[in-house]
């Protein structure tokens, strides 16, 4: 038997092997050896039964971050933090774009957001209930809010860049990030981190920490905690239009001494608090275990300033304008429990979990101008709400298997059910009040209306089976089949064949080939609105009810929208890998992703459109009308490298160096519209869509970091690169940004076993994204572009933080 497969299942009759809920995802016991620990942070792949892996052992490419690779640049945010350690993993900034100024959309090779399958501690968590409307990448998406995990709570986190969907089902068509929960069952530490932009702007200030306790015997509850505070930046330009009336004829007074810095184009300001717990106990002949954790988030955002001569003002309550700010409360809370046990020479797992993302709308510094000067200046506009309940067995074991190898074979089931709640806002939020002929709803963002209100649930049954086997010392291959039957719209079946084989001790061959599907979600399937927007369609910003119809709608039937389908994908990779003997190791992985009937957000038709679209919005209380379809099919190309060498300096300590770089293309194949809107294709999928699906994030981006250990002092610096981008505005005029280097430098010394002092930079020569073309820039305000900025646009940060662990 081959020396791999003695160690996998001795380590099977120790106990030791555990299958995660409806994911083949398996860990280890901590060794408290710290040699051992280190060595446990590289042997963890998501996406495998033959669990002794490290990054470069599998069959697909896997990114393995430890929790202190997270935090070595200082970067505050989760989400972030994965962006600078996986250059596939794109997470831009944006501002003035109303809820997605919360909860940013994160994407990886170039995919839409919910391409990207999220797991914590091997479990599917659930999305926001936020639904991208406005200009970002990914506009008509939902995403996993990561930013809703504190760092302090994360051991690893691992990405699978590869399709997955026969494995864990819906979402995995680009990938799979799994975020393993710190565990340790005694010690901790405490970390404070402050810092602020060279502007002097964005100050912010982090309290986080985790301990672990014993539990029982051999059991350990570890706790994370995290206070995040964080000013607003703003890189707007003064706003040099008239903002007051006419006084006789002449410029009013005022206009001389206006404060013209009177927007905000910068990240949101937020204060973040979360507790996340992880828990494991001894319990008869298995484990139980649970997780979980609660976060909430209020932050504050601007929309665009109303002046003081503005329709949509009203003199007596604003006398100079004013800019609506959006206040969002977010909450995010999880729960998962399990038991984890051996029956009749199987591994058994058996877990059940409640995921919940309540999104509420708040204005602040607004009014209803159509209520007059009486009208409040605070609203809440509505709460969108969702929440995933999941149950799922599974079963794995190993057996003999032909040429004196083991095959191991897992099989397991689950059941899902999601649900979506639109509650309405306050009636002040969103009604026409009819003074002066003024627009109605609260201003920055109208509230929901009682009509577009929802409770919608759907439910799907999943079952899978797995087989992997390591025929020869040289050879392995896994196979792999899922079917999944939907409540809404039917089953879906999807496969993956995946197979490695070891040219010598240094180089080998890599390949997978697997289809893939991602189910509409309950926010695409359910959501629905109808605000007033200001639409410029030549003379001039005039209000309109525009709506967002989700497809049972009467609207939507009337034009012949069908019920949305799931995207399929059909998806390949094929790679190399080199171990050299002095530690220095290279992947390079080229990849290939078909997605057919992709689901988008459409452009607005309007009655002026087609008599179809006149007749289907004359009930419905809406000027134009946007809708999710199926409607675009694509294929992305492209090739991630990752290199790594450690280099032992005697005396001088000791260099690791790493070397990451992904590319990524997106091409559209085919667009398909519902017979009746044929002639419409410019309205529902314009260029703006066109140039955001397939030119808005690099295609190019890569990372050269070097950490350097002396004693007691680390020093890092790294180099990011951002390849350039095109963004195109409502006028067709295309802007490219070119190509940046971001540089970050930080330093950390230990004063003793318990405390330690770092600091650094980010973004060390203040580089910005290039500027808008004037034509995007409104006036001068919008100077950088505000939606899909790849490394943000508030130039150079330094920090320090103080650390003591016990």
């Amino acid at each position: 038997m081959y020396s791999k497969n003695k160690t996998l299942l001795a380590m099977v009759s120790s106990g030791a092997l555990a299958a995660f809920a409806s994911a083949p995802v398996v860990t280890f016991a901590q060794d408290q050896d710290n040699a051992s620990v280190q060595a446990e942070e590289r042997i963890q792949v998501v996406g495998s039964r033959l669990s002794m892996r490290t990054a470069t052992d599998g069959a697909a490419p896997v990114d393995i971050i430890s929790g202190e690779e997270l935090t070595a640049s200082g970067i505050t945010e989760t989400a972030r933090a994965l962006q600078y350690a996986v250059p596939s993993f794109n997470f831009p900034s944006s501002s003035i774009t109303d809820g997605s100024d919360a909860v940013r959309p994160a994407s990886l090779r170039g995919l839409s957001p919910d391409h990207t399958l999220v797991l914590v501690n091997g479990k599917r968590r659930h999305m926001s209930a936020l639904v991208h409307l406005n200009g970002t990448t990914g506009r008509g998406s939902s995403n996993v809010d990561l930013n809703a995990i504190p760092i302090s709570s994360i051991k690893r986190i691992e990405v699978l860049r590869d399709g997955a969907a026969a494995l864990y089902g819906s979402d995995a068509i680009a990938g799979v990030i799994n975020i393993v929960l710190k565990d340790q069952s005694e010690g901790g530490s405490i970390t404070a981190n402050g810092g602020q932009t060279y502007e002097g702007d964005g100050e912010q200030y982090k309290v986080h920490g985790n301990a672990g306790f014993k539990l029982g015997d051999d059991g350990h509850i570890t706790v994370a905690a995290e206070y995040h505070h964080k000013n607003k930046t703003n890189r707007a330009g003064l706003d040099p239009r008239q903002q007051y009336p006419l006084v006789d004829g002449e410029l009013d007074p005022r206009e001389e001494t206006f404060d013209r810095l009177n927007h905000h184009v910068g990240d949101a300001s937020f204060e973040n608090k979360a507790l996340f717990v992880n828990a494991g106990i001894g319990l008869g002949e298995g484990e139980l275990y649970a997780f979980g954790g609660v976060s909430e988030r209020s932050s504050q955002s601007g929309a665009f300033y109303r002046r003081a001569l503005d329709s949509r003002n009203i003199i007596e309550i604003y006398p100079d304008g004013f800019l609506p700010l959006l206040s969002p409360e977010t909450q995010d809370v999880s729960g998962y429990f399990g038991y984890r046990f051996n029956l009749a020479g199987w591994d058994v797992d058996a877990s059940a979990g409640y995921g919940e993302s309540e999104f509420q709308y708040r204005l602040e510094n607004s009014l209803n101008a159509s209520i007059g000067p009486t009208s409040q200046t605070r609203f809440d506009a509505g709460t969108l709400t969702t929440d995933e309940f999941s149950t799922t067995i599974d079963f794995q074991r190993f057996f003999p298997f032909v040429n004196n190898s083991d095959l191991a074979v897992g099989f397991g089931v689950s059941y899902r059910e999601n649900s979506y709640r639109i509650g309405a806002g306050e009636e002040a939020s969103y009604i026409n009040g009819g003074y002066d002929g003024r627009s109605g709803g609260s201003q920055g963002f109208t509230g929901f209306k009682p009509e577009s209100e929802v409770d919608q649930s759907r439910d799907n049954t999943g079952i899978y089976v797995e087989l992997e086997n390591m025929l020869t010392a040289n050879f392995q291959w896994g196979a792999a089949v899922r079917y999944e039957d939907y409540s809404d719209f039917g089953s879906n079946t999807s496969w993956k064949l995946s197979g490695r084989y070891d040219l010598n001790d240094q180089w080998a061959l890599r390949a997978t080939t697997n289809t893939g599907f991602r189910a509409p979600s309950v926010q695409q399937l359910y959501f629905s609105n109808i605000s007033t927007l200001f639409v410029d369609r030549g003379d001039g910003p005039q209000p309109e009810q525009s709506g967002t119809f989700n497809n049972i709608s009467s609207v939507a039937t009337a034009l012949g929208i069908e019920g949305l389908e799931p995207e399929e994908s059909q998806s390949f990779s094929a790679g190399l890998v080199f171990n050299g003997y002095e530690g220095f190791t290279l992947t390079i992985d080229a990849f290939q992703i078909a997605i057919d009937d992709r689901i988008i957000l459409s452009g607005d038709l309007s009655p002026q459109d087609s008599a179809a679209v006149a007749d289907a919005l004359a009930a419905s209380g809406a000027d134009n009308a946007r809708f999710f379809v199926n409607a675009v099919d694509t294929t992305t190309r492209g090739v991630d490298v990752v290199a790594s060498q450690v280099f032992n300096l005697d005396e001088m300590g000791e260099l690791r160096a790493q070397l990451a770089y992904g590319y990524n293309k997106t091409e559209i194949d085919d667009v398909n519209l519902p017979s009746l809107l044929d002639g419409l294709e410019d309205n529902l999928f314009d260029g703006v869509e066109r140039t955001r699906m397939t030119r808005s994030v690099p295609r190019n981006s890569g990372s050269l970091a070097f950490t350097h250990t002396l004693g007691d002092l680390e020093t890092r610096i790294a180099f990011n690169y951002f390849g350039d981008y095109v963004l195109e505005n409502n006028q067709g005029v295309q802007t490219e940004f070119g190509a940046k280097w971001v540089t970050d430098i930080s330093a950390k010394y230990r004063l003793d076993a318990q405390w330690s002092l770092s600091a650094g930079v980010q973004n060390l020569f203040d580089e910005y994204p290039d500027k808008q073309r004037p034509a995007s820039q409104f006036n001068g305000i919008f100077m950088y572009p505000n939606t899909n900025a790849p490394f943000g646009f508030n130039g150079g940060y330094y920090y320090a933080e103080v650390t003591y662990a016990f």
